[in-house]
């Protein structure tokens, strides 16, 4: 029997182009499979069956760890500092250029629900750059973030440090649904 990884994924291994290409395309399919399946979850928790969401989220949570693995074997996770300047550079990507070619194909084509969508991810991702910046300051400096709650919108993700705006400045999502953590 092979060697459990012992609570740590899998680590980072020159594993060739071909492999590294393939192990990064199940890095997205699983990805996006455990977010399908916690919309699912969502679905079925509204039509009265509880236990095939528990269920979806359970599989949405293995999904995950698939990703998470497939992750560290491309060598994608390192130290903190490390992260946070990744995490500030893909959104700084997502703000320059993607979101921004994307809204131009769909108000090209006329596609209002993906505008909304694109709109609604790209106003997130300049939150998410904006205390990516701040925390990775204190990080540089030795020093963790503070306590305060966070809150993110469940419809577009806008996301605040502190208290749920009354509400959301981007969808006008009510507060009280916001999610902290």
């Amino acid at each position: 029997m092979a060697e459990p990884f012992k609570n740590t994924p899998p680590a980072p291994e020159h594993q060739g182009e071909m492999t590294a290409a393939n192990i990064a395309a199940a890095l997205a399919g699983e990805s996006q499979a455990s977010q399908k399946y916690l919309a699912f979850a969502d679905v079925a928790d509204g039509e009265g069956y509880p236990n095939v969401a528990r269920l979806f989220r359970a599989v949405a949570y293995a999904e995950s760890t698939h990703a998470r693995n497939h992750l560290s074997v491309l060598g994608a996770i390192g130290t903190t500092e490390e992260n946070l300047k990744a995490a500030l550079g893909g959104e700084t990507f997502e703000i320059d250029e993607m979101y921004a070619a994307y809204m131009a194909v769909a108000k090209l084509q006329e596609n209002k629900s993906a505008q909304t969508t694109i709109r609604y991810a790209d106003a997130a991702e300049k939150d998410h750059q904006a205390i990516y910046d701040a925390v990775g300051k204190g990080v540089d400096n030795k020093q963790d973030c503070g306590t305060d709650a966070v809150h993110v919108c469940p419809i577009c993700g806008h996301t605040v440090i502190g208290d749920a705006p009354d509400e959301c400045p981007v969808c006008g999502t009510a507060g009280v649904y916001f999610k902290e953590f």
